[in-house]
């Protein structure tokens, strides 16, 4: 590699860049040209309708419209209930498990367990639980006294708790790893010298323990903002889209009207419009939460 000069760095990055642009560039592209034709796969014909797609979407009177501003509404639904809960516990949680116990290995390998499930088995699993007739969760509450059983899948706001709650389980202990990872790099020194100046337990986690995260919440917050404008299994296997369609995310929208109604040109054109308000989320929550000097 010595004799290629300033040819090396790339040389090294050249299979990485082979692979981005083959499965992340291209299919871009591709997408964004589909999204300019009316794509249909059982036609043969394509005809280029330029920025008609995106046109529609803006458009109340089309058929595109509204299904996929609704579908973009639960999205958001879920994003703003759902990020709260997926930032605070696994920080509350990662401090008390950054503590020396007996036993916190096995603690920290049991909230990290659920994480390693495919969302078809936690859904599958939460159907079970979940079900308003035969379901665990019901059952417990009428042991509790409970007369009548809540539709956790077929009723409002129970759909919604029951989204949120199944995440959450789900995906705590990920959230959880990424802040026991950034604490361990906060220097003891830091709290000992906090200490010393007679500092509580509550001003060392704002003025010690937060500032060192910083750069750790910034990503946190913004891959689980991501993580939840993406939410998709959950809802088809859980609530698929109920009651009525009041958890259609935005991602069902996009795959129903590519993949069952063919109409691939104005999918991706959803699914560009979805990425551009996802870019300007994510670009906002940088700004604010970035380092200030």
């Amino acid at each position: 590699m010595r004799g290629y000069g300033r040819a090396t760095p790339y040389l090294f990055l050249a299979p990485y860049l082979v692979l981005f642009g083959l499965f992340v560039i291209g299919p871009a592209l591709f997408g964004f040209w589909m999204s300019l034709h009316d794509w249909d796969f059982q036609l043969p014909g394509k005809p280029f309708t330029g920025l008609q797609n995106y046109k529609d979407l803006f458009d109340p009177l089309s058929t595109t419209s509204e299904p996929f501003w609704h579908g973009m509404r639960a999205t958001a639904i879920f994003t703003v209930a759902s990020v709260p809960f997926l930032v605070a516990l696994p920080l509350g949680l990662a401090v008390l498990l950054n503590r020396r116990f007996p036993g916190r290995t096995f603690f920290r390998a049991v909230y990290f367990a659920p994480y390693v499930l495919g969302v078809a088995v936690v859904g599958l699993m939460f159907r079970y639980i979940l079900d308003t007739s035969f379901g665990v969760l019901n059952a417990g509450l009428r042991l509790l006294g409970r007369d009548s059983d809540i539709g956790w899948t077929t009723s409002m706001p129970w759909a919604w708790i029951a989204l949120v709650g199944m995440t959450v389980w789900w995906t705590v202990g990920f959230n959880a790893v990424i802040y026991l990872a950034g604490l361990q790099d906060i220097p003891a020194e830091q709290y000992e010298a906090a200490q010393l100046d007679g500092a509580g337990a509550w001003q060392r986690f704002v003025h010690v323990t937060m500032p060192g995260l910083k750069p750790v919440f910034v990503f946190v917050v913004t891959m689980t903002v991501l993580a939840s404008a993406n939410m998709f299994g959950q809802s088809v296997l859980v609530t698929q889209g109920g009651p009525g369609d009041s958890t259609r995310t935005a991602l069902m929208v996009i795959a129903d009207t590519g993949l069952s109604q063919f109409r691939m040109g104005q999918a991706t054109a959803m699914s560009y419009v979805l990425a551009v308000c996802l870019a300007v989320v994510s670009l906002v929550n940088f700004v604010l939460l970035r380092e200030k000097k």
